[in-house]
């Protein structure tokens, strides 16, 4: 049995065409700690969400968490509290590099997935009609790639569906390895390359 430790839509969506799964959604404390670094608090996300869901389940089931953030200057940027709050992050990544981390936790299985984004130079009102959209407030660093926000992307290195929230080829490769039939599991590198600054 395969359970994905998650409630997002993204995660769902990219899981779907390629293995049957339950949602149990976790629900922990996701605060950072002081000091902790951006791939070290997804990485421990990840592994407690996973440890959440699992208590009390047949060993055999296999538990999927995940946990996606923005990188900007080591500085961990989720999603934004507010509308102002969006606005102020889609500033801060105007026109520069950043970095996107998920964790995933598959069993007793956790790895970090790294991919380098840049962003185009913003105006005030291309960042107004953004969040005037909504899109930003559900989504780390307060862009959805897949979406409207996929128009400030200048560059990209590294894993595309890591940045949506699941690093698919190295996740389907976990499911794999933990005794979950898919159809493809070829990804071996779990690691992204650093974005060119």
């Amino acid at each position: 049995m395969f359970v994905l430790a998650s409630a997002s839509p993204r995660r769902r969506q990219l899981l779907e065409p390629f293995v049957d799964f339950e949602i149990r959604p976790a629900d922990i404390d996701e605060s950072a700690r002081p000091g902790e670094q951006p791939q070290a608090y997804v990485a421990r996300l990840a592994a407690e969400k996973a440890a959440a869901v699992a208590t009390g389940r047949d060993r055999s089931t296999v538990v999927l968490a995940a946990d996606t953030t923005v990188d900007v200057d080591g500085r961990i940027v989720g999603k934004p509290f507010d509308a102002a709050d969006a606005r102020s992050i889609l500033a801060r990544l105007s026109g520069r590099a950043h970095r996107v981390h998920t964790g995933v936790a598959v069993g007793s299985e956790v790895f970090v997935v790294t991919t380098g984004v840049r962003f185009v130079a913003l105006s005030a009102s291309d960042i107004d009609w953004y969040v005037s959209t909504g899109e930003p407030l559900d989504a780390a660093g307060a862009y959805a790639i897949q979406g409207r926000g996929g128009a400030f992307v200048a560059a990209i290195e590294g894993s595309f569906s890591n940045v949506v929230g699941l690093p698919l080829a190295e996740t389907l490769a976990a499911l794999a390895r933990a005794g979950i039939a898919v159809p493809v599991a070829t990804g071996t590198d779990r690691t992204g390359p650093a974005p060119t600054r």
